[in-house]
């Protein structure tokens, strides 16, 4: 494991997203739990990739998730509705993966709904070069239906316990304590234990990093 300043690592996730040698754009997966830092990561190391000179499309899973009517048919505080019913993966693989992987048409999308207005979206298409880098974050993207989509899996992990204060922290102003709490205990970390124990994330991803403490953070290189 090696660990160091948070630019020691985004200069190291930008070399490991620089060695990817596909002729298509670089697809990269940022998973990990609710509220560890997957899109601060992803958004920072935007910033590292495009002063390189790399044309970045940032795209995020909460952007393709059902309509509300459809997302809770367990119950809003379900664990198995978040993992099973929250997100629609057939929408993102046709609209943005695949397009992006091999034999695409380098047309894509990049968000199919907006949770929170819910109402659909339908951003202009765009077409990318294939030297262009998806930076994808997200819950649950090393599950079967998304695996192999991905050219550089990195899995952000954070004590789950902890995600809970960052989560009150981060939403006091929409939502009570005792809301986020339940919200987080009932469905949140359940989920993540689901897929844990049925899809063994960290076992398929390039990287894990641990962003306990976000500016001395640790991370494991995997070969796969």
């Amino acid at each position: 494991m090696d660990r160091g300043t948070r630019d020691e690592l985004l200069d190291r996730l930008a070399e490991a997203v620089g060695s990817v040698t596909v002729t298509h754009p670089t697809r990269v997966a940022i998973d990990g739990p609710p509220a560890t830092g997957k899109t601060t990561l992803a958004d920072e190391l935007a910033v590292v990739l495009r002063t390189q000179g790399r044309a970045v499309i940032r795209a995020t899973i909460d952007d393709f998730v059902f309509p509300r009517a459809q997302r809770y048919p367990r119950g809003v505080y379900s664990a198995e509705s978040c993992y099973f019913d929250a997100h629609d993966r057939n929408a993102l693989n046709r609209v943005l993966l695949d397009p992006l992987g091999p034999g695409g048409d380098l047309r894509f999308q990049y968000a199919v709904y907006d949770h929170t207005t819910d109402t659909a979206l339908s951003p202009p298409v765009r077409t990318a070069t294939a030297s262009t880098v998806l930076l994808f974050d997200g819950v649950f993207l090393m599950r079967p239906e998304l695996i192999d989509r991905w050219d550089l899996r990195i899995f952000v992990s954070t004590a789950l316990e902890k995600t809970v204060d960052r989560a009150v922290i981060r939403e006091r102003r929409v939502s009570s304590q005792v809301e986020v709490e339940r919200r987080w205990r009932e469905r949140y970390i359940p989920s993540q234990q689901l897929y844990f124990a049925t899809a063994r994330p960290t076992e398929h991803v390039d990287f894990v990093v641990h962003n306990d403490e976000p500016q001395q953070p640790a991370w494991e290189t995997h070969t796969r």
